[in-house]
């Protein structure tokens, strides 16, 4: 046999037991005559000891090199005293070799297999095979197992049953671009890889399965960016004849039993409820992290009846002015301001007001155009205290809240205010239903076309007012004020899931589509099918889906997502191992009636890769 035992499972209790192990050479040392191996397979390392007097086994040895896949079998003993490892799990025995085979040799590193390796990512994905060796993401790797298999039988405890839905689908908006799959049987037409099993869940409702759930591979054709990936994991669900509350409580129970199946702390449920508006208020962010401080506080009632215009000129509708309260921020000196104040302006914002708190009063450029009364009202409506600094923001609120919540982030990331090993759960809820697209003048939709608005009244007051035509094109409309019956999963400021109750009425939905003035004949194209379903019964329904790399990357500890993937993509989309995507034969463009495109000139290398899509469930 190559082996009766894992490396990572020998222990003292195997100590005068004869072993039959196999793996990868991790490591060799030459101590004074004596031979030593660190042999290393998925379970861990363990210690080989080969001694001169069993020569043909040490001349073997001798020749063992990093990564040379051997099969050896030996006795297991203890270390001698003071020899004991105590960073590893068998670090307390050895075993000695009686017997050994190179099975396999390898070739020269083109880096090290270790958790200090020092290659740059395009090496590390290249060589994907053997950047996969490597413990740590070994260790996401198994992780992601755990994850995944805690999720299933969560799930399956729940009388979710676990279906597929097809690859090769119908094109339909989704808020990116589709891959699009030529047809050769159908000449001049193509299949679109799904973004997500949106329609095809929701149809999974009408057909009476009641609870769905999927371990789904979704495809976005989209301009990446750090956080995405062409092709991600989500795990996808769907309930019928339940409420927001029903779908939340059976993801906390998924999410929960994850935590345990990973061997961290499970986070005590119901998860907080946070609505969309007091999340942007308070965070300015609709991913709130919640594992420091540094909230934001509305002073808009405070600088309209100061003497400062550039305050008070910010105090109408649309408009607000807002401050962060930073402890100990009066020691801040002059140079990291104006570092913050370079950064805010790069986001949008036409600078950064600030003022100190020292023991003889306010300090700062700006101090001089308060009076000092209006500087002691300032005081009392923010609470603020000595050795703290203010920093304001005025104008737009949507940038004001925007600049300010990216500012929140950078001053924790720069204090070291974010606790290592915390995690924060949240449900953000009461979205916008709609927002206005002021380039192509028309209400779009935040969630997706098939959420369900918290009030159905607006969308009959547009539709009995004679002026639908003038609704959909006008910001100034009743339906700005609609909510969503959505909500999102935020960990540790990130947005892990998100999910909606869905339009279950075929004439609900078609009133939604012309709201986002959908032409009629594009409704047909895309959505016929699953408005014909919804005509047959279709019962109330709703779901969720959860970013299975984006939570296992946190939970790994991983600020990117490409460590949790087994084969990620660079941020061009390019496979660097495999060298995909490639040109296909001109034989095979042919057989698919396709036009044959000029040969590139040459092979397009690639910058650092990119991670996963939005989560829209």
């Amino acid at each position: 046999m190559f082996r009766d035992i894992f490396c990572g499972q020998i222990t003292s209790s195997q100590i005068g037991k004869t072993v039959h192990l196999a793996g990868w050479v991790a490591s060799t040392r030459d101590h004074g005559g004596l031979l030593f191996c660190d042999l290393r397979d998925r379970t861990g390392v363990v210690q080989l000891t080969f001694h001169p007097d069993n020569k043909p086994i040490f001349e073997i040895a001798q020749k063992l090199g990093s990564e040379f896949v051997i099969q050896a079998t030996g006795t297991v003993q203890a270390r001698p005293a003071g020899t004991e490892n105590a960073h590893i799990a068998t670090g307390k025995v050895e075993v000695i070799v009686q017997s050994l085979e190179i099975l396999n040799a390898c070739r020269t590193l083109p880096f090290e297999i270790s958790e200090f390796t020092k290659a740059g990512e395009e090496t590390r994905l290249k060589y994907r095979f053997l950047d996969l060796r490597r413990p740590k993401l070994q260790r996401n790797l198994e992780l992601r197992h755990k994850l995944t298999q805690a999720i299933r039988l969560s799930l399956t405890d729940q009388s979710f049953l676990e279906m597929e839905t097809p690859f090769l689908t119908k094109s339909t908006p989704e808020g990116a671009r589709d891959f699009l799959v030529p047809s050769r049987v159908n000449p001049g037409t193509f299949y679109a890889l799904p973004q997500s099993p949106q329609l095809f869940k929701q149809i999974l409702m009408v057909s009476g399965y009641e609870r769905y759930f999927q371990v789904a591979r979704c495809f976005r054709d989209e301009d990446l960016r750090a956080d995405r990936q062409p092709e991600f994991t989500q795990i996808d669900l769907e309930m019928s004849f339940i409420e927001e509350k029903d779908v939340m409580d059976a993801v906390e129970q998924m999410v929960t039993r994850s935590f345990a199946a990973a061997g961290m702390p499970v986070p005590a449920t119901p998860f907080p409820r946070m609505g969309y508006d007091e999340a942007m208020g308070r965070f300015g962010s609709d991913k709130p992290d919640l594992r420091f401080g540094l909230e934001l506080q509305d002073v808009t009632a405070w600088a309209a009846a100061t003497s400062f215009q550039v305050f008070s000129k910010s105090a109408v509708k649309g408009s607000s002015v807002r401050v962060i309260r930073v402890p100990g921020g009066a020691s801040m000196p002059r140079t990291q301001i104006d570092d913050l104040t370079q950064l805010v302006q790069s986001w949008g914002a036409g600078g950064l007001a600030w003022m100190k708190v020292t023991e003889a009063g306010f300090d700062g450029s700006i101090v001089k155009f308060f009076k000092p009364e209006e500087l002691a009202a300032l005081k009392s409506a923010t609470g603020a205290e000595t050795g703290e600094i203010l920093f304001f923001g005025a104008g737009k609120n949507a940038l004001v809240l925007k600049v300010l919540g990216l500012l929140r982030i950078e001053l924790a990331n720069r204090l070291k205010l974010i606790p290592e090993n915390v995690f924060r759960l949240t449900w953000v809820v009461k979205f916008p239903l709609l927002a206005f697209d002021e380039e192509e003048k028309r209400w779009v939709a935040c969630h997706h076309p098939f959420t369900a608005p918290s009030d159905w009244a607006p969308v009959d007051e547009v539709f009995a007012s004679g002026k639908t035509a003038e609704y959909i094109t006008n910001e100034e409309s009743p339906l700005g004020g609609l909510k969503a019956r959505a909500y999102d999963l935020v960990m540790n400021g990130t947005e892990i899931g998100g999910g909606s109750i869905r339009i279950h009425q075929p004439e609900r939905q078609n009133q939604i589509f012309k709201l986002l003035n959908i032409p009629e004949a594009v409704v047909q194209l895309q959505f016929a099918f699953l408005l014909e379903a919804l005509s047959y019964g279709a019962p109330p329904h709703g779901g969720f889906a959860l970013g299975l790399d984006r939570f296992t990357a946190i939970l790994a500890g991983d600020d990117t997502i490409r460590d949790v993937i087994a084969f990620p993509k660079t941020q061009r989309g390019q496979c660097l191992m495999s060298g995909a995507p490639s040109r296909p034969s001109d034989r095979q463009l042919k057989e698919l009636g396709l036009p044959i495109p000029p040969k590139p000139p040459h092979k397009n290398s690639s910058p650092p890769s990119g991670g996963e899509a939005p989560v829209r469930g």
